[in-house]
């Protein structure tokens, strides 16, 4: 009972401000400065406070700031905006829910794709789709019947040039920041559940293994492995065409390279468990695919990584999986490990 009435004494105020920030965003259409700091509050009395986000949503605040955002003619509050409705909704199942429209992805396509939107405006775009999309298939559906994953593909695609990875360069560093938040944005698109996506997603395993043949910087590295890993995660077909463009074996070259760094790179070493996680995903349960990995000797190449005594007992494990995977049925593989790595 006192847990209750703490509760509800908390409550009170809470739905006061939200109250009083909402009359302020509605009366200060000619204040974008003013309506900034009133969304900036807003989200952070959201921020992980469902009951709040709840609250607000049944004040009609959540649809006036969706509205905000696709009819303000500042950049600021349009990037407020945004950044305010991602808030909510990971905040509050309810407020996904009651956004996850087609409307929605629409309005967020044309910001994507406007040339007048600011990097940053895209990246807040982009964020709203990846809370959208989140452990949701309605969101996972409607981004693809929009053609809104074809548009996050495409800004996969273009977004960095792979000569001008300088991220120092703050310039460089913004365009790096929206393309990794496309890719965990793509990651979920595939993901819990895994859904169709998939099957569109790989239209970019082409980029994504030339990207890891010329860098194999950990910025670049990680979100592509987390990437192809969920991407190909199960679906037999999906694995194959990674193998049939290459993938696997760029893959491989990466782990081959990162391995024998290991020794003397704490940093190489966690990259390798990165990469031997996505080559278990490409390979499970479809050992057809693993034959691609012979040449290159694999094991005995996961063998010496297993040696390291940088890596924690999860990380061991995961070798130890994709070890199992790459041995499982294939007797070439197998001779393999003898010839070169049961010596580790």
């Amino acid at each position: 009972l006192k847990r209750c009435i703490q509760k509800k004494t908390y409550m009170f105020p809470m739905k006061t401000d939200l109250n009083l920030l909402l009359e302020c965003l509605k009366y200060q259409m000619d204040s974008p400065a003013s309506q900034k700091e009133a969304l900036i509050t807003i989200y952070s009395i959201c921020q992980q406070n469902s009951d709040a986000s709840d609250y607000f949503r049944e004040i009609g605040g959540l649809m006036f700031v969706s509205d905000l955002a696709k009819s303000s003619v500042h950049c600021i509050v349009k990037e407020a905006a945004l950044f305010t409705l991602a808030v909510v909704m990971e905040s509050n199942v309810y407020c996904q829910q009651t956004l996850c429209t087609s409307e929605l992805f629409e309005d967020l396509i044309f910001l994507l794709t406007n040339k007048s939107s600011s990097v940053n405006l895209k990246r807040m775009s982009v964020y709203v789709i990846l809370v959208l999309v989140s452990n949701n298939s309605n969101g996972q559906t409607h981004i693809r019947e929009t053609g809104c994953i074809g548009v996050l593909l495409q800004l996969f695609r273009t977004t960095l040039s792979i000569p001008e990875m300088n991220l120092s360069d703050e310039n460089i560093n913004q365009y790096y920041q929206l393309w990794s938040s496309v890719c965990s944005t793509l990651c979920a698109c595939v993901n819990n559940p895994q859904n169709d996506n998939q099957n569109t997603c790989c239209s970019v395993f082409p980029h994504a293994k030339d990207w890891l043949r010329s860098c194999i910087k950990p910025e670049i590295v990680r979100p592509i492995c987390s990437f192809v890993g969920l991407t190909v995660a199960n679906n037999s077909y999906v694995q194959e065409y990674f193998v049939s463009v290459g993938g696997l074996d760029i893959l491989a070259e990466v782990l081959i390279k990162l391995v024998r760094d290991s020794s003397r790179s704490y940093s190489s070493a966690k990259l390798a468990v990165v990469v031997t996680k996505t080559l278990d995903a490409c390979i499970a349960d479809n050992s057809a695919v693993g034959d691609v990995l012979v040449k290159y000797h694999i094991v005995s190449k996961l063998l010496r990584l297993l040696t390291s005594d940088t890596l924690d007992s999860g990380e061991k494990i995961s070798i130890i999986l994709t070890i199992g995977h790459c041995t499982e049925g294939c007797g070439k593989i197998l001779i393999s490990v003898m010839n070169f790595g049961l010596w580790l």
